[in-house]
């Protein structure tokens, strides 16, 4: 990333971090190389020190490109203050900051107790923001006094490379505190896109077809995993399949990503778990980091091969992107974002080739849905049914990308 240099606004007041891990340092990094003194702070043993050793070797690793001049890096890094624990003495030391982020573990009460603890430390005015990936913003914020200053910052991860932040107000969250968020956020050059507070917020819900639907075509026999993969890759233009990717996230983080909206979503189908995934989970086999999940990451193991068939692998890329485009159309018709929001978050936050709304357009929203509903007729699976939006969509021609600016 670009360093800013040393010319500190006003703006620049102290930044809190709770968590260490990947996501929480990073963050914390963001924040010092854009001019804000930061405490990153973690209740694990020896995970400041690991954040500590790999802020030193991203920094370090930035002069040796001749992304950063040495003197940047040494200013950025004395800006971060490291901090054992997170309560007492150590949480006293968040007293000064006047936005504080958690990153901590995904369980509710967690974050809960977290957020009760640090009010009793900082300032009035002090913004308390979650970096939850699909836990209920209102919920955080019920567990606080002042409910109007908690809000979601939601970054994706490396949190220093990926673009971007989807901020989340809480029906509780006061417009002030959601015009500060994105005003710092933007300063710190990411892409803000606003959400609403619903299960998986706008990326983690509208891409979970992308998943989903792969799967169920892989318990349905359609085709295994790696011609799956290859058709996405090759003739969708994604650029990982969803099993690889899938294999990259970690299916400890994708399966509890989605078990998390499917319960928020109260079992809609459109959303349900896949058994096969949750087996590789209950296994351990979880993907690159142990060394198993859909493929083997052995040393010297061959990736399988898959059946480079044409009209197969078109077939199934018409299924996927027929749900991802009618999840992103629905999110509009509910008022998850805008569309214009929706667009800009699955090309900078998850990488997809196309805008799905744009994408929708260009196959027509018609074809889209004919596709929908050949499949809920064919298995009675209501996954399948179409978004109001998509079925008025195509009985009047209305664009689905209505109110994005074209350019």
């Amino acid at each position: 990333m670009t360093m800013v240099h040393d010319t500190m606004s006003p703006g620049a007041h102290p930044i809190g971090v709770i968590g260490a891990g990947a996501m929480g340092s990073g963050i914390a990094l963001v924040a010092a190389m854009h001019g804000h003194p930061v405490v990153l702070a973690d209740a694990h043993p020896g995970a400041v020190a690991r954040a500590r050793d790999g802020h030193v070797k991203a920094l370090a690793r930035d002069v040796d490109k001749g992304r950063l001049t040495r003197d940047d890096a040494e200013a950025a890094l004395a800006r971060l203050r490291y901090v054992d624990g997170v309560e007492g003495e150590a949480l006293a030391a968040f007293a000064p900051c006047g936005f504080v982020i958690e990153a901590i573990i995904e369980q509710l009460g967690a974050k809960q107790a977290l957020f009760r603890a640090l009010e009793s430390v900082v300032a009035p005015t002090a913004i308390l923001a979650t970096n939850t990936s699909s836990l209920s913003i209102a919920a955080i914020a019920g567990a606080c006094t002042h409910r109007d200053r908690v809000i979601g910052v939601h970054f994706f991860n490396p949190a220093t490379v990926m673009p971007l932040v989807e901020i989340i107000p809480a029906i509780t969250t006061s417009p002030e505190v959601v015009a500060q968020a994105r005003q710092l956020v933007v300063a710190w050059r990411k892409v803000v896109v606003i959400a609403a507070d619903t299960p998986g917020f706008l990326v983690n819900r509208v891409a979970r077809p992308f998943y989903g639907e792969a799967l169920r075509m892989l318990e349905d026999g359609v085709a295994d995993c790696a011609t799956i993969d290859w058709a996405m890759r090759t003739i969708g233009g994604f650029r990982m399949g969803p099993f690889e990717l899938m294999d990259f996230i970690g299916h400890d983080v994708n399966f509890a990503v989605t078990r998390s909206v499917f319960e928020g979503m109260f079992h809609d189908p459109r959303y349900r778990p896949s058994i096969p995934q949750q087996r590789l989970l209950e296994a351990g086999w979880l993907g690159r980091k142990s060394g198993r999940g859909f493929y083997s990451y052995a040393e010297g193991c061959a990736a399988p091969a898959p059946t480079e068939d044409g009209e197969l692998g078109q077939q199934i890329v018409d299924r996927v992107l027929a749900m991802l485009v009618n999840e992103a159309v629905d999110a509009v018709h509910l008022r998850l974002a805008s569309a214009a929001d929706v667009e800009l978050a699955m090309t900078t936050g998850v990488n997809y080739p196309r805008g799905l709304l744009t994408w929708g357009d260009q196959l027509g929203a018609a074809t889209v849905l004919a596709r929908l509903d050949a499949l809920l007729a064919d298995t009675g699976d209501m996954r399948y049914r179409a978004s109001v939006r998509l079925r008025r969509a195509a009985a009047s021609g209305t664009a689905l990308r209505s109110d994005v600016t074209d350019g």
